[in-house]
């Protein structure tokens, strides 16, 4: 909480007025500039829809791989889809391949035991990110939030989904709501950097060499660009990534995310879009979401947005946990952000950004799609919630700024 309370780098805080559209070359090459990581083209990508075929997917792949495993991920737990990710990196260890599991250590607090040692004992390479020590105490709130499985640098998976049992379907209760992607082509080797650097950061250990950054071929026609976040860094340049393109925004903005709870200069920036005429919706998690004081104090927040026309929904069937952004149907954003303070600010995330027209339009549909199952939450609403959800919500925002 101190750490979080004593001052930062200035991260943006001014409007951004952008007299173009994200059609316009300029956009591309601004994001392109500003962002680390380049814009690389000659990709493809692949949608993975639930957690059953999510999951089958990554094991698919780990099954396969011949060289390295690098996988960072949140959440690991469960006595089904933790065990089988334990024992497929075991296996794949156990036959020479190189395997590196960066798992959080808050994410992996429910964690079996055995399944740690599983790997372990296979010698897979594990490292629990942020394990209390005195010596980087401050930093213990700093997660990793980032979902990547990058198999022999080839191949890499990204989305919003963890590893737990919570997003299997059990009984007739349905699994988290969520999307994931599998993406091959020459920025996967952008993906791994990604990893390489936080791996490096928890280990001391570089990876390099062909093992982990092969010569990549042209796997599809898709430009794309990663881009990654972390804790304390000046620009926050995932929120600054966000901002910028909703302020290039000219038709339609469509978001999706688990956790809605931004600072009030980001909903100013979707008012904004909203009052200059722009389509601006948004899913989140209904009465299911799995943190309820985050959706209190989110919804405090709604009134402005509600009466500039800004469209909100709540996902009803199961806990929504998609991270999806489409704009203009020219531009997307895919990864582990959520549209809140933890990953702006606090967390360690990462994105996938691709500059194509009918992908934004798919991922635009995906969000559609879940739409259907959703309830668009009204201004009556709103202006009639109960006295004791408007203090449930003030008490919320407390903490806010530590969440």
């Amino acid at each position: 909480m101190m750490s979080n309370l004593t001052p930062k780098p200035k991260r943006l805080v001014e409007p951004i007025v952008i007299d173009h559209g994200l059609d316009d070359p300029r956009f591309m090459r601004s994001l392109g500039q500003i962002l680390p990581h380049p814009l690389v083209g000659g990709n493809g990508i692949d949608h993975i829809e639930g957690g059953e075929a999510i999951y089958a997917a990554k094991l698919d792949a780990i099954a396969a791989a011949q060289h390295s495993i690098n996988f960072e991920v949140f959440e690991f737990f469960g006595d089904e889809a933790a065990a089988a990710f334990a024992d497929a990196l075991a296996e794949a260890a156990e036959r020479g391949v190189a395997v590196r599991a960066l798992l959080d250590y808050v994410g992996t607090m429910p964690a079996e035991e055995e399944h740690l040692e599983r790997m372990e004992e296979a010698g897979v390479e594990v490292i629990r990110w942020r394990e209390p020590a005195w010596y980087q105490l401050p930093q213990f709130n700093h997660r990793t939030h980032r979902k990547l499985l990058i198999v022999d640098g080839e191949i890499g998976f990204t989305g919003g989904a963890n590893v737990t049992d919570s997003w299997l379907p059990e009984d007739d209760a349905p699994g988290y709501r969520d999307h994931h992607f599998r993406i091959t082509g020459p920025v996967v080797g952008n993906m791994q950097a990604a990893f390489v650097e936080v791996w490096l950061e928890a280990s001391g250990e570089l990876l390099h060499g062909e093992d982990y950054f092969p010569e990549l071929e042209p796997q599809g026609e898709l430009l794309m660009q990663m881009v990654s976040s972390k804790p304390r860094e000046g620009m926050h340049r995932i929120r600054m990534m966000f901002k910028y393109a909703i302020a290039a925004a000219q038709e339609r903005i469509t978001i999706s995310s688990a956790y809605f709870y931004p600072d009030p200069s980001f909903l100013d920036a979707l008012t904004e879009a909203a009052e200059r005429g722009v389509e601006v919706r948004i899913l989140v998690p209904g009465d299911s979401i799995d943190y309820g004081f985050v959706r209190h104090a989110s919804v405090n927040r709604w009134g402005p947005m509600l009466e500039a026309g800004v469209e909100i929904y709540e996902y009803q069937p199961a806990m929504y946990h998609a991270k999806l952004i489409s704009i203009d149907d020219r531009w997307a954003s895919i990864g582990s952000t959520n549209i809140d303070n933890r990953s702006f600010r606090i967390n360690k995330e990462g994105n996938v950004n691709v500059y194509d027209e009918d992908f934004a339009r798919y991922v635009r549909g995906l969000v559609e799609d879940d739409l259907d199952d959703a309830i668009l939450y009204t201004v009556e609403r709103w202006e009639e919630r109960p006295w004791h959800k408007r203090l449930a919500g003030w008490v919320s925002m407390i903490a806010g700024a530590h969440y």
